[in-house]
C-alpha cells in the first residue's frame, strides 16, 4: 500500500535563519537548518499564509515567528492546566484562514470536576499580537485521574470537519467504553457539533462525537491524499501503533497490544481479537511516538507517501514505507533529540520540533 498525502496549504518557511548542519539520510546529504530556538517544551507547529508560524509551548503560550524574523507571544489565549503531560497541546491552521483567520487550539482544561482535553477557536487579529473571541468549542468529558495520556493532535478532514485525538488518561478500561471520551479520535464539524453522519449515533449512552475508539495515547494524525485520516499511537512497554482510522472501529486498547504492561507483565487477552483493528504497523521496544506527516514527494519524489514520525525516546524522526508498510529509515542527528512535531512546508521542506534543543528547524536538500 502507497500512501498519497494531501497537500497541505502551509506558508514557505520563510523567516530569518542562522545555524545549518548537514544531515546524512538515504536522499545523501541534506541539511538541517535551525529556524528558531529558546521554545518551553515547544508542543505544536502551524504555518500562517503570510510565511509566519506559530509554535505552541506546553506551559500554556504561542509564540508567533513572523516572517520578518521578530517573534510574539500571542495574548487572548486560552486558560490551560499544565499538568503532567498536560497544557498547551496542538495548533491548526485551518484551509481558509486567509478569509476567516482562525485558529484551532487544542489544550487541556479544567471544568471544576477533572480535567481534559479540549479544542477551541480564536481569531488571530490583524496584527498578529493576539487571539480575538476565543471560545472553547468542546471539551471531553471531565475526568480525576493523573496528568497524562491526553491525545492530542487537531486535523482538519478533507469535508472540512475537525479530527482531534484523545487519549485514555491512564485509566485503561475506559478506552473500551464507549460512554466516554478516553482513547477516541472525535470528530466535530467547524463549530463544535456532532456531524450528522458520526458512526455511533444509533448507540444508546454512546459519546456521539466518538469517530473510534480502543485508543492509548494518539499524538501524532496527518491525512492521506484520499483524505483518510491515520495515527500513531504510544503503546506501554512495546506496541507502539500506526493505524488507519475507520468509522466507528475499535483500535483495541487494553484488550489486544503488542507491547507489555511496564512491570513485563501480560496487556489484556493477546494481540488479535475479533472485532479489533490490527495496526499497520508497530514498534516493539517503544520509540514513544509524536507528531506524524505523510510526505508529497515534492522535494524528494523517492519519498513520496512516506511517513515521517518523531521519536521522543530514542531522538530520530521515523520513515516508514511500503505497501506493507514498514520503517525503513532512521533520521538521526544532533538536531532530532526528541522530536515533537513533523510538519511539511508547501515547498517540499520538512519541518520539526526538538524538545531537548528547544528548537524548530528545518530539512531542505
Amino acid at each position: 500500500m502507497t500512501l498519497r498525502p494531501v497537500a497541505l496549504s502551509i506558508a514557505a518557511y520563510s523567516l530569518l535563519v542562522v545555524p545549518a548542519f548537514a544531515l546524512e539520510t538515504s536522499q545523501g546529504s541534506l541539511t538541517v537548518t535551525e529556524i528558531a530556538s529558546g521554545f518551553d517544551q515547544p508542543w505544536g507547529i502551524g504555518h500562517l499564509p503570510d510565511g509566519g508560524i506559530l509554535v505552541t509551548e506546553r506551559d500554556g503560550a504561542v509564540i508567533h515567528l513572523r516572517a520578518d524574523g521578530s517573534r510574539i507571544s500571542l495574548s487572548g489565549v486560552p486558560r490551560v492546566v499544565a499538568d503532567g503531560q498536560g497544557g498547551m497541546l496542538d495548533v491548526m491552521i485551518p484551509r481558509d484562514f486567509a478569509d476567516t483567520r482562525e485558529v484551532f487550539l487544542s489544550y487541556v482544561a479544567s471544568d471544576g470536576r477533572g480535567v481534559g482535553t479540549a479544542l477551541g477557536v480564536g481569531r488571530l487579529n490583524a496584527s498578529g499580537t493576539a487571539f480575538e473571541s476565543f471560545e472553547t468549542l468542546w471539551q471531553m468529558a471531565p475526568h480525576p485521574g493523573q496528568g497524562r495520556h491526553f491525545g492530542s493532535r487537531i486535523v482538519e478532514a478533507a469535508d472540512g470537519h475537525i479530527f482531534l485525538t484523545t487519549g485514555d488518561r491512564g485509566d485503561r478500561p475506559s478506552a473500551q467504553d464507549v460512554r466516554n471520551h478516553n482513547g477516541a479520535v472525535i470528530r466535530l464539524t467547524r463549530t463544535g457539533e456532532v456531524p450528522s453522519d458520526n458512526p455511533l449515533q444509533n448507540i444508546p449512552g454512546a459519546r456521539h462525537e466518538i469517530y473510534s475508539y480502543g485508543h492509548r495515547n494518539p499524538q501524532g494524525a496527518a491525512l492521506d491524499l484520499n483524505g483518510n485520516l491515520w495515527v500513531v499511537e504510544h503503546g506501554a512497554r512495546g506496541g507502539d501503533e500506526v493505524n488507519k482510522v475507520l468509522p466507528g472501529a475499535n483500535y483495541g486498547w487494553p484488550v489486544i497490544s503488542y507491547g507489555t504492561h511496564y512491570s513485563g507483565a501480560k496487556i489484556g487477552e493477546g494481540t488479535r481479537k475479533a472485532n479489533m483493528e490490527q495496526p499497520e504497523f508497530y514498534w516493539d521496544p517503544s520509540m514513544a511516538p509524536s507528531g506524524m506527516m505523510i510526505y508529497s514527494g515534492k522535494l524528494w519524489p523517492e519519498w513520496e507517501g512516506d511517513i515521517f514520525v518523531g521519536s521522543l525516546k530514542f531522538s530520530y524522526i521515523s520513515r516508514l514505507s511500503g505497501d506493507d508498510i514498514r520503517e525503513v529509515e532512521q533520521i538521526e542527528s544532533n538536531e532530532t533529540s526528541r522530536v515533537r512535531d513533523v510538519v511539511e512546508g508547501p515547498d517540499g521542506a520538512i519541518g520539526f520540533l526538538s524538545v531537548n534543543n528547544s528548537s524548530l528547524y528545518k530539512i531542505t536538500p
